[in-house]
């Protein structure tokens, strides 16, 4: 089962989803859970980018619009994929991971090998949302308001075997 975690400045959640769970449910449901999905991972970008002062997109039910109908003229559908990959890489930019996601990588997996793309994805995602739930990355810098200097970053203690 899916973890839930609260987006930070946001009053909305974000699933840490099973990358694999998310493949194998598309698979399962012929589809129809991917089209679930891919609205709440732009829902929850969304949200946070709003949270960040960042633009991460602004209307979900396009994306997932695009994705479905657009595919019949094949250029919203191709235009959703790139700028949701590019939304995973801003995402992670905006809570501080160490820029592991690539926009165009994730394009290029999820356009030819859709589900090693699906996959991906999540796994991209999962870091953001493990960020904001504060483990499995590097903390978010908070950015001091305009005009003030920024607070100095807090030392961590040294985990012995790590």
């Amino acid at each position: 089962m899916a973890e839930e975690i609260q987006i930070a400045g946001a009053n909305s959640n974000a699933k840490i989803r099973n990358p694999l769970g998310v493949l194998g449910l598309s698979l399962i449901t012929l589809g129809i859970y991917f089209f679930f999905w891919w609205y709440f991972i732009n829902r929850e970008m969304r949200d946070l980018g709003q949270a960040r002062g960042v633009d991460l997109g602004q209307n979900p039910t396009n994306s997932v619009l695009a994705i479905t109908i657009g595919w019949l003229v094949i250029i919203p559908g191709i235009v959703t994929e790139w700028n949701t990959s590019g939304r995973i890489q801003r995402s992670q930019e905006a809570v501080g991971v160490n820029g592991t996601a690539s926009g165009p990588v994730i394009f290029i997996l999820l356009f030819l090998i859709s589900p090693v793309g699906i996959w991906y994805m999540q796994s991209e995602l999962n870091k953001v949302w493990r960020t904001q739930q504060g483990g499995g990355a590097e903390p978010a810098a908070i950015p001091a308001p305009e005009g003030q200097p920024a607070p100095p970053a807090e030392s961590r203690p040294e985990v012995p075997g790590a």
